[in-house]
């Protein structure tokens, strides 16, 4: 679960990102973030992933209090988290499977651990014959599935996906956003942030959006105009 309770997040340069956001992320939900730039977004996603403190209020992330969480705990808190990006960020000189297999030598796993996940991380995101390709071998798409898989290599609780399919044509954009809705079926929890607003209106999910550091709306298939 992810709470943000009266959180207020000022810059050095005196920008003030937050104002007074509350928002709640039960586990199991699938939800929308959006906003213009600017609006807020990117500092929700610094707060979550323990990169800033805020300035004032109270934020947990599963079952971490992020208030007064020690620096040794941070790693353990990301571990909870699956992070995805806009332009992948993939290892241009591994693998794929080596990609995957990176994430799993760095918490310490087996190799018969990381075999086992990583024959089903592919399974999962339909890439069974390209474990050994490399990165540049890859669609914009197969290459989003592939940062999608490694986010997934630890089991987190929660992926969090900063404008997922900003690189990707709109029926690439489709597949990104059918995967991470059958991955929220699943049972984890998943956060997207995006500005494409037919891609969020065709899902039917919660959508919560910012506008200048405050929460405008939160509702079920919702969006806004940011001619409003």
């Amino acid at each position: 679960m992810v709470r943000l309770i009266d959180v207020e997040m000022k810059y050095g340069n005196g920008t003030e990102a937050l104002k007074g956001v509350n928002l709640r992320i039960d586990d199991g939900e699938f939800v929308f973030l959006v906003g213009a730039s600017g609006s807020g977004k990117s500092t929700i996603l610094k707060l979550i992933t323990a990169e800033i403190a805020p300035t004032k209020g109270r934020l947990m992330v599963n079952g971490y209090n992020l208030n007064n969480i020690r620096p040794r705990q941070v790693p353990h808190m990301r571990r909870t988290l699956g992070v995805v990006f806009q332009d992948f960020r993939l290892i241009e000189k591994k693998t794929v499977k080596e990609n995957l297999a990176f994430v799993m030598r760095a918490v310490g796993a087996s190799k018969r651990e990381t075999r086992r996940r990583l024959d089903y991380m592919l399974g999962l995101v339909e890439l069974t014959d390209k474990g050994d390709c490399y990165p540049y071998q890859l669609s914009g798409g197969e290459q989003q599935r592939v940062a999608i898989a490694r986010a997934l290599m630890n089991n987190p609780s929660m992926i969090v996906a900063d404008e997922p399919t900003g690189n990707l044509d709109p029926d690439r954009s489709k597949e990104i956003m059918t995967l991470l809705s059958r991955i929220n079926d699943m049972g984890t929890t998943v956060l997207v942030v995006t500005h494409e607003k037919k891609l969020v209106d065709s899902m039917n999910k919660r959508v919560v959006a910012i506008r200048d550091g405050v929460i405008i709306s939160d509702e079920m298939g919702g969006y806004y105009n940011e001619k409003d």
